[in-house]
């Protein structure tokens, strides 16, 4: 069951990243919450937590955390849901929840929430340790290279749409076409001129603006959506396919009358085979019932041999 083991990779896969703001510190967050288990990622773009947690374990935390607290998971769950889900999706709902994260001396980081339930404080402890390198590949780095490469083909078809384009200008003035604004008019576009200009101008904005605040705006959203809901589809119809492959056929009798059978069915082929069957059927019924061992004459005038032959047993009745 998804709650015996977390949420499955695939369906962590298809959260997007949300940029969020904890105690100052401007982290990357997805996560999954199911009836009563979650998990979580976090990344500063240096390194990537996570903490899976299942029913048992969480009700023990609870109890740890809670000393009055009685109650089974189902019954709190919903309630650690409803104001951590806010904190980690950016979003200002969080209502009079208290949420504070701190770095630890082994790496891992804790993120602390107080908030509210029947009237009496509730407090929870996320201990999030360093990803694996695989769930990091997974869930970071195979989408970010995929995004990459489909944005670098983007531009690609963009530089040369505008080549057609300055094109298509140069023809209209050939033809005495002229701007009614002066303003209107642009350069011939050179995609290595323009490449140059841009790495001047955009470099020192990366380094001092958004080396603080990594993030997914709405359209890195989408595409990272797109992408991952692409290779999922992928990867249902390779399974799919998989699962729809014919069996193997089974070569006893093919082998056992000497057929050849070819990979590509169909009633010529079919035809033939039973054609070679009913051949080889034929050739069997001619051959004589037992060929094993030859007829030992019956009558003392027909053996000519001088050396009496050895009497065998058990084959003839």
């Amino acid at each position: 069951m998804m709650e015996a083991c977390g949420a499955p990779s695939e369906v962590l896969l298809q959260r997007p990243w949300l940029p969020v703001s904890i105690s100052g510190c401007k982290l990357l967050a997805k996560s999954w919450f199911g009836e009563t288990a979650y998990h979580i990622l976090l990344t500063d773009v240096h390194c990537v937590w996570e903490e899976r947690m299942e029913s048992a374990a969480i009700q023990e935390r609870a109890q740890e955390l809670n000393r009055r607290l009685r109650a089974p998971v189902e019954a709190f769950f919903s309630h650690l849901c409803e104001v951590v889900q806010p904190c980690l999706s950016g979003s200002d709902g969080g209502g009079e929840a208290q949420i504070s994260l701190s770095r630890q001396e082994d790496g891992s980081v804790s993120v602390k929430l107080k908030s509210e339930l029947a009237g009496l404080p509730f407090y929870w402890d996320f201990h999030c340790t360093p990803a694996p390198v695989t769930v990091v590949c997974e869930q970071l780095l195979r989408p970010l290279l995929a995004m990459s490469h489909l944005l670098q083909r983007q531009v690609e078809q963009l530089g040369g749409l505008l080549v057609r384009k300055d094109a298509e200008i140069q023809d209209y003035r050939e033809n005495g076409a002229t701007l009614s604004r002066e303003r209107l008019q642009t350069t011939v576009f050179e995609e290595q001129t323009y490449r140059e200009e841009f790495m001047a101008k955009a470099l020192p904005l990366l380094r001092s603006e958004q080396r603080d605040a990594p993030g997914f705006d709405a359209g890195l959203q989408r595409l990272y959506a797109a992408i991952v809901a692409h290779e999922d589809a992928r990867a249902q119809k390779r399974k799919l396919s998989e699962d729809e492959q014919p069996p193997a056929e089974d070569p006893d009798l093919a082998s056992s009358l000497g057929v050849s059978i070819s990979c590509e069915a169909g009633e010529d082929t079919e035809q033939s085979l039973n054609t070679q069957v009913n051949a080889a059927g034929a050739k069997m019924a001619d051959r004589p019932a037992v060929q094993q061992c030859p007829t030992v004459p019956s009558g003392p005038a027909e053996r000519t041999s001088s050396k009496p032959k050895k009497k065998k047993v058990g084959l003839f009745r």
